[in-house]
């Protein structure tokens, strides 16, 4: 039987976040019928929002922002940002359900992360858990066949409440307990992007991120073989948070098998790898304006190494035509020297070293 007092208390939900549209209209269907919502987003450390949106220079005119604290913002929502960097390893390393096309375990990563929501959901006294998934919208963790997985691995199992698409499942604890009503959620199914968009303009909302396959580098063709390229290098699979952040800036070389380079584009990641000079030797042209590149290595580098490296740094500055150009070196803890080099020619940097 139904407890009147019971049912008169605002229910809670925990959306989860991701800064994209889906979520959003999720989070504000459920507000819209009185639940109170707070948001959770996971830092995983391979998220695109907040590292190269707000360090490289393209498309100025975009707002630099964390669009998960963005969306919080406009639903009136408490975020909680939970770092889970360490725990998220053996996800990324060991997926039980395997990859997707390139290194990411989404169907893993989604029941890893509805885990961590269902014990901070039992954590704070909240009812049950909102996504913004869609069925058919993701190949791997949004299909028809894989939601109930999701449900029932990560624990949550009918506390776990699909808005856009619940019509097309059988109803969970929130509906058939009345906290929500069923009659104000969505079918949606698919890849288009309409019944959002309409969804959208109705809650009044003109502003949102645009989907763009996401917004983790692991779903990146380029990220997935520079981590592939790391491990194999490496001799072992591992990594730390340092090494994830590194790949997502600057060119990536490998002129020998024993040492790679990473080649700032622009200023911003210039002023973002001077952080790492003291972990790393560190090659800037001093004759011409030119890149600030870190070479990372499992060997010392002889003087023949770093001739290389500073020719292909040359190549990447002013000088590239000139016929010598100044490279400073530099090793962790020591003072720089110069050395003076032929920038290579763009016909001697061959595409098999870039990563």
């Amino acid at each position: 039987m139904h407890d009147p007092q019971t049912a008169m208390t605002q229910r809670k939900a925990v959306a989860l976040i991701s800064g994209g549209l889906d979520s959003m209209l999720a989070s504000r269907a459920i507000q819209a019928q009185g639940v109170h919502v707070e948001g959770i987003n996971f830092f995983t450390g391979f998220c695109v929002e907040g590292h190269t949106h707000a360090i490289r220079r393209r498309s100025p005119e975009k707002p630099k922002r964390n669009n998960a604290l963005w969306v919080a913002e406009q639903l009136g929502i408490k975020l909680h940002i939970i770092d889970i960097v360490e725990e998220y390893k053996d996800v990324v390393l060991n997926p039980r359900h395997g990859y997707g096309a390139h290194m990411n375990p989404c169907l893993d990563c989604k029941i890893f992360m509805l885990g961590k929501a269902r014990e901070w959901m039992a954590e704070h006294g909240f009812d049950f858990i909102i996504t913004g998934e869609v069925i058919g919208q993701r190949p791997k963790s949004q299909r028809k066949a894989t939601l109930p997985i999701v449900a029932r691995e990560s624990g949550t199992e009918d506390r776990l409440l699909r808005p856009l698409c619940a019509k097309n499942l059988a109803p969970t604890l929130p509906e058939r307990e009345g906290w929500v009503d069923r009659a104000q959620l969505f079918n949606f199914s698919g890849r288009s992007r309409k019944p959002q968009i309409a969804l959208a303009e109705s809650y009044g909302f003109d502003e949102y991120a645009q989907p763009a396959g996401g917004c983790c580098f692991l779903t990146d063709e380029s990220y997935s073989r520079k981590l592939g390229d790391l491990w194999e290098h490496r001799g072992e699979r591992r990594y730390d948070l340092d090494d994830i952040m590194l790949l997502k800036i600057g060119r990536h070389l490998r002129p020998r098998p024993h040492f790679k380079l990473i080649v700032s584009r622009e200023e911003g990641e210039s002023r973002f790898l001077e952080g790492y000079r003291r972990q790393f030797t560190h090659l800037q042209t001093t004759s011409h304006n030119g890149p600030l590149a870190l070479i990372d290595g499992v060997d010392a580098l002889d003087a023949e190494d770093l001739t290389l490296a500073a020719q292909v740094v040359a190549r990447f500055s002013q000088g590239r035509d000139a016929d010598w150009v100044d490279v400073a070196v530099a090793h962790p803890g020591e003072e720089a020297r110069t050395l003076r080099v032929a920038p290579l020619s763009a016909d001697a940097v061959p595409d098999a070293w870039y990563v």
